[in-house]
């Protein structure tokens, strides 16, 4: 299931449903791919950046390519909008490319139905963007919480799994990955790859 492409109908679906930009203004989930392809990272919730940072990093130093290509990136969490910008302080990711789904029903819609506080399993390889350990990183994102009091509680359920699609243009996905544990995100440069991004000129630049 974790790898399943959404058909086209529930494409038709979820792109009717809607998600709140940074000013909680609602945007249809659709208007993303409808005419060009994107590459969408669901995040867990608003406290925890560590993902979301690496792929900054990929996406500064691609971002004339991904013009050129007419690929945009965008990144939707669990959690109210209000916590948006903080999460583009966070990570360094543009606040204009980050969305909410509190509601959660692209998330489901999507088949992103797993809540787990459950880690990398035994004996499986971490993924590169879990560069923090489980102290060092719990106490990043409590810290982060509490230099923004008024955003706690607004940040999304931390049990809530996510993951990455790249869809578009229109109702198709070329690629689809859920997330089976908190630590389970797609390696950014293989969803590049993935993307039309060969690894070869991302290694490049």
């Amino acid at each position: 299931m974790s790898a399943s492409i959404p058909d086209s109908d529930t494409l038709s679906k979820v792109s009717d449903l809607e998600v709140y930009d940074a000013t909680g203004r609602k945007i249809r989930f659709g208007s993303f791919f409808a005419t060009q392809r994107v590459i969408v990272v669901f995040i867990r919730h608003f406290f925890c950046g560590l993902y979301v940072s690496q792929l900054t990093s990929e996406y500064a130093k691609l971002s004339k390519a991904f013009e050129e290509a007419h690929i945009d990136v965008i990144v939707i969490g669990c959690g109210d909008w209000q916590p948006i910008e903080n999460y583009c302080d966070i990570t360094g990711f543009p606040s204009r490319k980050i969305f909410a789904d509190p509601s959660l029903s692209v998330f489901h819609g999507l088949g992103m139905n797993l809540q787990t506080l459950a880690r990398t399993p035994t004996g499986e390889k971490k993924a590169s963007y879990i560069t923090k350990g489980i102290i060092e990183g719990s106490l990043w994102s409590i810290w982060k919480a509490l230099k923004n009091p008024l955003l706690i509680g607004k940040q999304g359920n931390i049990a809530q799994l996510g993951g990455e699609f790249i869809l578009g243009p229109g109702n198709q996905c070329i690629f689809a990955h859920r997330m089976r544990h908190t630590e389970d995100h797609a390696e950014v440069l293989d969803l590049l790859d993935r993307a039309g991004f060969r690894s070869s000129s991302i290694n490049n630049e």
